[in-house]
This record gives structure tokens, C-alpha cells and sequence, in this order.
């Protein structure tokens, strides 16, 4: 068999490889990340006018709604199905954040609650944890010193 040179490779790739379908992607992730914003802010009034709440309230009970939401599709196997469609629209961050919290509890509960559930749960979102805090934490830091 001749070898190839990386040229001639690259080539060979780039021909066999499946062209993703960029449009339709970009269209469906805004169209369902709209739709769950959307969502989101029927909560909200919903939760103004039932309950009375300022907006404050009525936006924080809402954004529990959705992770609440986002955690049960989660368990019941369905959020993945909607990922599939949705794509990046679905990983709007707190629906996205909740995905990735529970996913990895679903996928090692076999292994118990403690070594499997409980120990697994931050393995995709503890990094994210971590890093938004410390940036969190120095953002503050660098405000208080210069402002």
C-alpha cells in the first residue's frame, strides 16, 4: 500500500466526511433556545399573577421550574431525545446545567448512592462549578481594588 502524504490524506477526509447540516443546526438551536426563554418567562407571569410575587421572586421560582423541568426530562430519558432535534438550543445554561448534573447521577446509580449517584453527580458540572466561582470570586476582587 503507498503512503500517503498528509495533502493526500487530508483530501481523502475531507471527501468521506458527512457535511453537517450548518443552517438547519443554527436555526433549530435558536428556535428552541427561544422557546425554552420563552417558557421560562410564561413562568414568570404566571407566577406574578397566581402568586403575587414581585419579579424578582417570580424569576427565581421560575428558573427552578425549568431546572426542576430539565432534571425530571433528564431521569425519564427524554431530555436526550429533544437534544437530538434541538441540538445547542437545549444547553441553554440552566436548563443545560441541569442535564449535566443529573445525567451522569442516572448513568452510575447502579453503583449506589453514595459511590455511584452522589460521587458522580459534579463530574461534567463540578469543573464548571468550580470555574465560574473563582471567577466569580476574582471579578469581585478586581471591582473592590479598582472601583
Amino acid at each position: 500500500m503507498p503512503k500517503l502524504t498528509e495533502q493526500e490524506y487530508a483530501a481523502i477526509v475531507e471527501k468521506r466526511s458527512p457535511t453537517s447540516p450548518s443552517g438547519k443546526n443554527i436555526s433549530l438551536a435558536f428556535i428552541f433556545g427561544g422557546l425554552i426563554c420563552c417558557i421560562g418567562q410564561a413562568f414568570a407571569d404566571l407566577y406574578k399573577e397566581l402568586f403575587h410575587l414581585n419579579t424578582k421572586d417570580a424569576s427565581l421560582y421560575s428558573l427552578l421550574t425549568l431546572i426542576f423541568l430539565a432534571a425530571l426530562l433528564t431521569a425519564l430519558h427524554v431530555y436526550d431525545n429533544i437534544a437530538k432535534v434541538a441540538g445547542a438550543g437545549i444547553i441553554v445554561p440552566i436548563t443545560g446545567f441541569a442535564n449535566s448534573v443529573v445525567s451522569p447521577a442516572m448513568e452510575f446509580k447502579t453503583e449506589g448512592f453514595v459511590l455511584g449517584m452522589a460521587a458522580k453527580m459534579f463530574v461534567v458540572a463540578g469543573p464548571v462549578l468550580v470555574y465560574g466561582i473563582t471567577s466569580a470570586i476574582l471579578y469581585g476582587l478586581i471591582l473592590l481594588i479598582f472601583i
